[in-house]
């Protein structure tokens, strides 16, 4: 029988015994609801003594993992001591143990998946780079389920964010519970979503030891809240390259549930815009929001363009149309650049009226561009976000001659631009402000209601 609720999984791999005991304990006030324990880290490894001190130290459930080298971990002697271990780690009261597929196998009939001692056996199988079809994933579950085990993984290279959705498919269509997942920065949402298609678990990494792909712990539980996620749950998705920077998913989550909506919002690293539409194409995937660098050519994806994107040449915010699945593109990041750039401004109208009589110039020409006195710059471009953060668009000497400067990045909050024209006397105009605008206007587009801008307002406050 397929269960249902999903776990969060800390996988552990300190060099000894004390460290392992140590960040179980860590783990678990972190929030893990199990620890995987890479027995293959551990230097100068002894079965017997080693496993008793972590199995009766544990204070929350342990998966035991033993990985060889071929495999992509440690271990490097034979096969009949690994086995060994397993074994006896399912003796001495592990509660799940994993076996890699070739090792399941290879087992003699009397030794074939023996579950005593109350372990749960995981068959696990890595596909490394393999670009297959649906029916080929389909049929190595199928093997794995015919060695026997209690639960089955699957874990898969990802070079595409478009290969995630065959381990959606798989989650979706299991009766066995099933832990699948891609690995690598591409891979990210098949932890996150894993819950909506009835992954067995979702793994996270604690603090101060980040992985490629793995959300931690503390995000699992806060920003994405993992328990509350289920299959009717909608996905809302930034579409960008890079996206590990985004504050959005702390922004939109908890403004999400606030409202009560049935909603999660997450960071989706897209390489092929053609690709990535093709495949998430349901009515599970209802709206995103696009990022750099992105943002122009999206327009072309879209079925629809609002009039004000049109004319802008730019979509930061996309609607799949429940009515019909088409794709409705919007942007939200114009009316909240200006507004915020008004606010700043004391005869707010007049001023920004007679500032949007301009002219394009090359971006090569700016370092050397001298603006009238009172002038407005509104730095649109990414320079200056972290990690380059040393950069800005003007020449430094020409900052005095602004009235107002406002910058669009917000990561950093003050950036090295906002900080030299504040020193040479302008009013400044944080791109967090603008973050914030937009997101409350895709927030309405998202659910067709009302952002709660106070409460996400605060939020901003509180963690930007």
């Amino acid at each position: 029988m397929k269960l249902t609720s999903t776990m969060i999984c800390a996988p552990l791999t300190a060099q000894s015994v004390e460290q392992m005991v140590s960040d179980m304990r860590k783990a678990k006030a972190q929030g893990a609801d199990l620890v995987e324990i890479r027995l293959d880290c551990i230097e100068n490894f002894l079965p017997h003594k080693d496993l008793e001190i972590i199995l009766r130290n544990k204070p929350l459930p342990v998966l035991i993992v033993f990985r060889p080298k071929r495999d992509g971990g440690l271990y490097e002697s034979d096969e009949h001591t690994r086995f060994e271990t397993l074994n006896l780690a399912k003796e001495l009261g592990a509660d799940y143990v994993d076996f890699e597929l070739k090792l399941a196998s290879v087992l003699p009939g009397e030794q074939k998946m023996n579950h005593h001692c109350g372990s749960k056996i995981i068959v696990s199988y890595h596909v490394n780079g393999e670009n297959l079809p649906k029916e080929d994933l389909g049929n190595i579950v199928a093997r794995i389920q015919a060695t026997g085990p209690d639960i089955i993984r699957l874990v898969i290279d990802a070079a595409d964010i478009t290969e995630i959705a065959r381990v959606f498919h798989l989650l979706s269509c299991s009766q066995v519970p099933l832990i699948a997942y891609c690995v690598g920065e591409r891979g990210l949402i098949s932890q996150i979503l894993s819950p909506k298609f009835g992954g067995f678990i979702v793994y996270g990494s604690m603090d101060g030891n980040s992985l490629p792909g793995l959300p931690t712990l503390d995000s699992l539980r806060k920003a994405y809240k993992v328990d509350c996620i289920n299959g009717d749950t909608i996905v809302f998705g930034l579409i960008s390259k890079p996206v590990s920077h985004s504050k959005g998913p702390i922004l939109h989550n908890p403004a999400l549930r606030h409202v009560k909506f049935n909603g999660i919002y997450v960071p989706m690293f897209v390489d092929d815009l053609k690709k990535f539409f093709n495949v998430y194409s349901s009515q599970d995937f209802a709206g995103f929001s696009v990022g750099i660098p992105y943002k122009e050519a999206v327009v072309d994806f879209c079925d629809e363009v609002h009039p004000l994107a049109q004319s802008i040449g730019a979509v930061n915010t996309i609607i799949r149309r429940p009515s019909d699945g088409k794709l409705i593109g919007y942007n939200t990041d114009c009316e909240a650049s200006i507004t915020a750039i008004e606010d700043a401004l004391i005869d707010r109208a007049k001023c920004l009226a007679c500032a949007l009589k301009g002219e394009a110039r090359p971006f090569e020409e700016l370092v050397n561009f001298q603006p009238e006195k009172g002038a407005i710059l509104a730095n649109a471009t990414p320079l200056g976000m972290h990690p380059n953060t040393d950069r800005i668009p003007v020449s430094e000497a020409t900052l005095g001659d602004y009235q107002i400067v406002f910058d669009s990045v917000y990561t950093p909050r003050k950036t090295r631009l906002l900080k030299e024209a504040e020193a040479a006397g302008a009013i400044t105009v944080s791109g967090v402000e603008m973050f914030l605008r937009q997101a409350i206007g895709q927030f309405n587009l998202f659910t067709g209601g009302q952002a709660p801008e106070e409460f996400m307002r605060q939020i901003v406050f509180d963690k930007f």
